[in-house]
């Protein structure tokens, strides 16, 4: 769990709830179901006719990564690595097969049959440089629906702003009801800029720095399969693989 997630998304909700009862306003006015309906389905509308549904739906699953992000375990794959390089260098290539059962990265899969078939480490390497740029094309892709609804939200929640006015004109003959519909418009104007600012748009942030920090992962591992498949010295993969830590 990313308790830094939690606890931002908790402050910048207190800091909305605490600004409306320290002007004297109730928090029940805070709850509008139906201009949180407009900007959230609203947002949701367009997000999904821009993008598409395997990409909206692929964009939402990566919004639980925010927090749950994956585990570092940098280290320990540059321990796992060097041990490998030298198992090759000592055995050969073929040894690795062995640890082929005990690896649960798709990623680090794919590069050790490759290897263990006797493929050409430069061929490896353009295979691997391939997956990767697949790989950070497509999350980034996803990615693009959080930017997406922040860029959205923020209209649509005019729009309601709009709409509620256009009732509040309606009901003229009657000031006394004046006052609280006109703040009840502007309630989805807050939703709308709160949920761009607060929500979507450092979910998209996050999501981002989550992604490039494994797109290096992989590059490193591209980096240091195509040196083992190249039958370098493992203090030579070592120098080479310290640059990434």
């Amino acid at each position: 769990m990313d308790w830094a997630s939690v606890v931002g998304l908790a402050l910048a909700l207190t800091a909305i709830l605490s600004g409306q009862l320290l002007e004297g306003g109730q928090l029940g006015a805070l709850l509008q179901p139906a201009a949180m309906a407009i900007v959230v389905i609203g947002t949701c509308g367009a997000v999904l006719l821009q993008n598409g549904t395997a990409v909206f739906m692929r964009g939402v699953k990566m919004g639980r990564r925010i927090f749950d992000p994956p585990a570092e375990i940098l280290e320990e794959e540059l321990k796992e690595i060097l041990a490998w390089s030298a198992v090759a260098r000592r055995e050969g290539l073929l040894s690795l097969e062995r640890h082929l059962s005990m690896v649960q990265d798709l990623f680090t899969i794919k590069a050790l049959h490759l290897i263990v078939d006797g493929i050409d480490p430069l061929k490896v390497k353009d295979i691997l440089d391939i997956d990767i740029s697949t790989y950070e094309r497509r999350e980034r892709q996803a990615i693009k629906i959080w930017e997406a609804a922040g860029g959205y939200a923020p209209t649509i929640g005019i729009l309601g702003a709009v709409l509620g006015l256009i009732h509040v004109m309606e009901n003229l003959t009657e000031p006394s009801k004046l006052g609280s519909g006109i703040a009840v418009a502007f309630v989805a104007t807050i939703y709308g800029v709160g949920l761009a600012n607060l929500v979507f748009l450092p979910i998209a942030g996050k999501l981002k720095a989550i992604v490039a920090h494994e797109v290096a992962r992989r590059e490193m591992l591209a980096d240091a399969f195509f040196c083992i498949a190249s039958g370098d010295n493992p203090r030579v993969i070592e120098e080479r693989l310290a640059a990434y830590r």
